[in-house]
């Protein structure tokens, strides 16, 4: 009878304690795409890398171009996204603070043409497909039309989301003469390049950069859990270093892609680790988010550039 008391008695302990541990977890809900890049959040919600750092977390995938509308509902509370929206996000009055640098794109971004266009140049009077104004490929437009002498307003602009805009060339569809994509999706025009051919990437524009933020209410409500959130994707990064296999195992699941298929879209980006992060946001972030600014003002997309200095918290990669 002392036993079946002591069992009980262990068993009650062990029950208050899970339940104890799970009411000291925070929630909360950050949104994401598709996008490559992304996929080390996923990694740290299906690993328990994020309940490690003591937090219950849901990731939404929500299109670019709704993912500030999420943040301002309070649908959610943290994002990633590209350096340059946040600027569009806070001149539109939508608050938030990155935290933590996730990627660089190196070729994971890209502009796809069909035959006979022999230069970005060429684009002059042509139809292009991109994500709607304040989303990543359509700053990417604006700053590759405008390296070669041209502005948005020379182009013809189709909102399509990115792989909307690479299936339309690996279908041969529609009447484009190019088209914005991005990993996974530009693996696609790879495998067929008689639908089309890659004209440009990030390793000749070296411009997209993926950060993680929050509103700063939840910085400011919860600093612990906004630690954690870093610390969660750090682990991840490292993770990716020592378990490759799992970790594209995993990563690719998400995006319906073999692990085989996940790391070859990988290869053309590079997470950021703790170092790296500290190094881009000793000097590099400002001066992007300066130039950025600059882009967005003179295309349209915003009315005035808000006050960059608030843009970044830089606790939580020390």
């Amino acid at each position: 009878m002392k036993m079946k008391m002591k069992q009980l008695l262990c068993l009650l302990a062990a029950s208050a304690a899970t339940a104890l541990a799970a009411a000291q977890e925070t929630k909360l809900a950050i949104g994401i795409s598709g996008w490559t890049g992304f996929a080390p959040l996923t990694l740290a919600k299906e690993a328990g890398l994020f309940k490690k750092h003591g937090l219950d977390v849901s990731i939404k995938k929500i299109p670019q171009k709704d993912r500030h509308l999420a943040i301002a509902s309070g649908d959610i509370q943290c994002a990633a996204t590209t350096v340059e929206t946040w600027i569009v996000w806070n001149a539109n009055g939508v608050a938030t603070t990155q935290i933590f640098q996730m990627d660089k794109s190196f070729g994971a971004d890209g502009m796809v043409v069909k035959p006979g266009i022999a230069k970005i140049a060429d684009l002059k009077g042509k139809t292009v497909a991109a994500s709607a104004p304040g989303t990543a490929p359509y700053f990417t437009l604006a700053w590759m039309l405008k390296k070669n002498g041209l502005s948005i307003k020379d182009v013809k602009v189709v909102n399509l989301e990115p792989q909307a805009a690479a299936n339309a060339f690996v279908a041969g569809a529609g009447d484009l003469d190019a088209g914005m994509t991005y990993e996974p999706y530009l693996s696609a025009v790879r495998a067929k390049p008689e639908a089309g051919r890659i004209i440009a990437t990030t390793l000749d524009y070296p411009m997209v950069m993926d950060t993680f933020g929050c509103t700063p209410k939840f910085l400011a409500d919860n600093p612990k859990a906004a630690q954690g959130l870093a610390d969660a994707y750090f682990d991840a990064v490292e993770m990716i270093r020592t378990d490759p296999k799992k970790s594209f195992e995993i990563m690719g699941a998400d995006v319906k892609q073999s692990a085989e298929a996940f790391e070859k879209s990988q290869s053309f980006l590079r997470w950021q680790d703790r170092a790296a992060n500290q190094k881009f946001f000793a000097g590099e972030h400002a001066a992007f988010s300066k130039e950025a600014a600059e882009l967005l003002l003179e295309a349209g997309i915003i009315r005035q550039v808000p006050d960059l200095s608030r843009l970044a918290d830089t606790r939580f990669i020390r």
